[in-house]
């Protein structure tokens, strides 16, 4: 009898979504769809695929080390595991992803350096792509096909989501799952990722909170487990590892803290860029105040942290841009900000845009545009050219070992490399004995002359050395005596990165080396 009055009440709950969404399409305006979601994609998809070309600069570690670099270790047999992977605070759900990848290049003799380099962002891209379409469907449910198509375009010209979305970051997928969960919800008002918006829709919060939240989350977490379970090898619960390192402990403290209000003031700022002014006529217009509210919440959260970074807000940066949309698509057309019962029948389409529109426009691409190009081609692409350079000495046979002089992860390792050569780096593993200690990559930046001495009596000398201009002025008469010299430099920024101005990333190798 239980069972079926629950079946019963999740029918009719169902039901009373569908009426709910019905009602809201009917309300919405009723634009002209002049292109199919096939269509959509497919155009989604050429441009991501060119974006992950066009990406050839190194932003966060995690990009490398906590995807590839994993799914490499698995796929290949060897590769690094950071110190997260050891206290079993990060789940292999988001690396398995690129295992298959790894076994079908290898199987096609095709890990080369060129594609060991590009396939996996090249994935990530399908997956940016899939994230465009449901940005549009989401925006198109919430206001109609005009506001969608600008959507769409804002999404696409912003320069942190070109820079950004289709690399291989956990966010990037996790901004792929919230628009599509997203964009679920407002069709049947269901999820499990951000059910916020369909508890508040909900009219009994119990019913909705155990008969539908809680059998999902479950669902989820048990999966999750398993996975983990059987690639760690013994039961770790990874969600809760993860919340008693960067929430209880602050641990994330340990790489860095801003003020509470860095998200407000210059993060999320910097991501919207110049569709700001659009972002915030959008909100007040639109008045979507759950979807405001949504906003406001993961950025008031966040900021809670002390450390803080770009990428943590990437998923909610799409909703910001369909905010911009809609206050595109008002300056093309402004019956679409008119309430249904008094809208007017959609313009027809004319030839030119109005004068407002053709400036907005020029002025989201004059700023987005260079932008873009400068982070993705300019700024900070030392570490991926240096690897890109030993990637290709190593296919030679002509590395036989490497030392990074850098801070730790500064730039991509095996997943790039793809050669099982012995390397060393710079160790940060955060200390949990006492704090203040100065870790190896610390004690390296603070006194690279004394730090190199002490390695040269204890180590064996590797064939290559990889260090920053800043770091290598400083040791270059050491490098010199211990019979290495300059073999490679290659750009890196224009300005301060992290300490000091990393101006370009330098190679030396050992001259019994060099001869081979």
């Amino acid at each position: 009898m239980t069972v079926t009055s629950t079946s019963v009440t999740m029918r009719q709950r169902r039901q009373s979504y569908k009426d709910e969404y019905t009602k809201q399409t009917l309300e919405t305006p009723n634009f002209p769809k002049s292109v199919s979601d096939k269509q959509i994609f497919a155009f989604c998809l050429a441009f991501r695929m060119l974006n992950s070309l066009l990406v050839q600069s190194y932003f966060n570690p995690d990009e490398h080390w906590q995807g590839p670099e994993v799914a490499h270790r698995i796929a290949f047999g060897y590769g690094h595991l950071t110190w997260e992977w050891k206290q079993g605070i990060r789940s292999y759900f988001h690396p398995l992803i690129f295992l298959p990848l790894y076994k079908i290049l290898a199987l096609l003799h095709l890990d080369t350096p060129w594609f060991m380099m590009r396939a996996p962002r090249l994935l990530q891209s399908v997956f940016s792509a899939v994230g465009d379409l449901y940005l549009y469907k989401l925006s198109a449910v919430l206001f109609g096909d005009s506001v969608a198509k600008w959507a769409l375009f804002s999404q696409l010209s912003n320069w942190f989501m070109f820079y950004c979305f289709s690399r291989t970051l956990s966010n990037s997928l996790e901004t792929v799952l919230t628009l599509l969960v997203l964009s679920a919800q407002q069709v049947q008002s269901h999820g499990c990722m951000l059910v916020s918006l369909s508890f508040f829709n909900a009219r009994d919060k119990l019913k909705f909170v155990f008969l539908e939240v809680a059998p999902i989350g479950t669902l989820v977490l048990g999966l999750t487990c398993l996975l983990d379970r059987f690639m760690y090898g013994t039961w770790v619960l990874v969600p809760l590892n993860f919340l008693k390192f960067n929430f209880l402990s602050s641990g994330g403290d340990y790489y860095g803290t801003h003020k509470w209000h860095w998200y407000f003031t210059q993060g999320f700022t910097v991501m919207v860029f110049s569709h700001i002014p659009f972002c915030i006529a959008g909100i007040i217009y639109s008045k979507q105040w759950k979807f405001t509210g949504l906003l406001a919440w993961v950025l008031g959260f966040y900021s809670i942290l002390g450390h803080k970074e770009f990428r943590f807000v990437l998923p909610v940066l799409p909703i910001a841009l369909i905010f911009s949309g809609y206050s595109l698509a008002m300056i093309e057309d402004p019956s679409v900000s008119s309430p249904p019962h008094k809208e007017k029948e959609f313009s027809k389409k004319h030839n030119k845009y109005p004068p407002k529109m053709t400036a907005a426009i020029l002025f989201l691409l004059a700023t987005n545009i260079p932008m873009a190009l400068y982070m993705s081609l300019v700024h900070q692409r030392g570490p991926e050219d240096v690897m890109n350079h030993l990637a290709k000495e190593a296919f030679q046979g002509k590395v036989k070992s490497i030392l990074f002089l850098t801070p730790c992860h500064a730039t991509p390792y095996y997943s790039m490399l793809h050669r099982n050569l012995p390397m060393q780096f710079l160790d940060c593993t955060p200390s949990s004995e006492e704090k203040g200690v100065l870790d190896e990559s610390d004690r390296f930046m603070t006194d690279p002359v004394s730090f190199m001495s002490k390695f040269a009596n204890n180590s064996s000398f590797p064939s290559h050395i990889v260090l920053f201009e800043s770091e290598e002025q400083k040791l270059r008469s050491s490098l010199i005596s211990f019979d290495y010299r300059e073999v490679k430099r290659f750009f890196n920024a224009h300005f301060k990165v992290d300490r000091d101005l990393q101006a370009s990333v330098v190679v030396y190798v050992r001259i019994i080396y060099s001869l081979i």
